[in-house]
């Protein structure tokens, strides 16, 4: 999508777009042959696309597995090429923690170490949001030269780490190797530069002294950091839709993106129907409005193929309640696929379908992956989403005489 061209077309419209994202939609073929998204009771979603047009998105580009931040950049229309955020900004920004010019963030997750220093699960078991706080508080005082620390839990065994400091660099290595029974990676410079050969000494001596500190825990008695960003600046959504944007998302990460971008984030409260309450209270507020579903893809990365069916059921369920807000354009696409028989993110193709009154209607009468091979909307680029969607709401003039 060329932004300066969208922000010549774009125009004002009273048409309202739910676009909605269920985190890791796309998967693979499980115990049954079929999809998680094909095995699922979903009646709501298939009437959508009989009625609609169903397509698939490549999130980066053909062969590359996305990470969350560049597959939703993708969907809200920006090139994860041109745009690069680290997780560790986006968490930052989820948990309303405001960056400055000499911060440094990471994603950190708590993870189970084996005597050997292997790791046994990089989760952690997904300990309770109450006990990462207060690991993170037993780890914010840990003295460094002229570097000062937060660290905040975000949600689960998930928290985010800032260094401020002067002229640190985000050009440094993860320590997350992204896989169990190895041991965690050491913190290293990816340039010659004096700045990143500073910053890693920094972060494994932090690393080093949190693992002392941890080393008495029976769960989460080690940590892992990706994703090491600084702070960015993007374009701002509703300035190149010329129209107002909210968020809705339970996760700090997906409000950490969506507010990034420049969308208002409304309070989602915990669960489906918190969010569906939210929407309803804020609707004649906006006309934009983008909705997050984690669950699918917590299932899959679990390698939990019931599990995701079941979350794919779930938010089903809730369609009916989300149609009587009566948006003129609903959309539901997923920012990647995160297959539960890989119990990780994927580079396949992710489903995505529109419904609304000027969509041409395809010969599909389910949503899945499958059906989306012979939708009407073929394999895309999930950066032309955005336009595609908000054409279809009267957001774009016509492009020449």
């Amino acid at each position: 999508m060329d932004i300066e061209l969208i922000k010549r077309l774009s125009q004002p419209s009273e048409q309202k777009v739910l676009f909605c994202v269920i985190d890791g939609l796309g998967g693979l073929p499980g115990p049954t042959g079929e999809t998680a998204l094909e095995a699922a009771a979903t009646p709501n979603l298939d009437r959508l696309a009989s009625e609609g047009s169903q397509g698939r998105t490549l999130p980066v580009g053909f062969g590359i597995t996305p990470g969350s931040g560049p597959g939703h950049l993708a969907l809200f229309g920006y090139d994860p090429l041109t745009y690069e955020i680290g997780r560790g900004a986006l968490e930052a920004t989820g948990i309303d923690f405001t960056l400055t010019t000499n911060d440094l963030a990471a994603r950190g997750n708590l993870c189970d170490l084996s005597s050997e220093g292997l790791i046994t699960d990089r989760r952690a078991g997904r300990l309770d949001t109450e006990i990462t706080a207060r690991v993170c508080e037993s780890l914010s005082d840990i003295a460094l030269d002229q570097i000062s620390t937060h660290v905040l839990a975000v949600r689960e065994q998930r928290f985010v780490v800032i260094f401020r400091g002067d002229e640190l660099s985000d050009d440094i290595s993860e320590t997350d190797p992204q896989q169990e029974n190895v041991a965690a990676l050491t913190c290293k410079p990816l340039n010659g530069t004096i700045q990143a050969e500073r910053t890693a000494s920094v972060v494994r001596r932090w690393v080093n002294a949190a693992h002392e500190r941890l080393s008495g825990r029976d769960r989460g008695n080690g940590l892992l950091l990706r994703g090491w960003s600084t702070r960015p600046t993007l374009p701002d959504f509703s300035e190149i839709w010329k129209m107002r944007s909210a968020a809705c998302a339970v996760y700090p990460m997906y409000r950490g993106v969506a507010s990034l971008v420049g969308m208002e984030i409304v309070d989602a409260g915990l669960t489906i129907n918190d969010q569906i309450k939210q929407l309803e209270n804020q609707w004649d507020d906006y006309e934009f409005f983008f909705m997050h579903y984690k669950y699918a893809d917590s299932a899959g990365e679990d390698g939990d193929f019931g599990a995701k069916v079941q979350a794919i059921e779930e938010f089903d369920k809730s369609v009916p309640e989300m149609l009587a807000l009566e948006p003129d354009v609903v959309v539901v696409a997923g920012d990647h696929s995160t297959p539960a028989v890989m119990a990780a993110h994927s580079w396949h193709p992710v489903p995505v379908l529109i419904h609304g009154k000027d969509v041409r209607s395809d010969l599909t009468d389910s949503f899945g992956e499958r059906a989306a091979i012979g939708g009407e909307l073929g394999l895309f680029p999930a950066k032309e989403l955005m336009p595609l969607t908000l054409a279809h709401a009267g957001k774009l003039a016509k492009y020449g005489a």
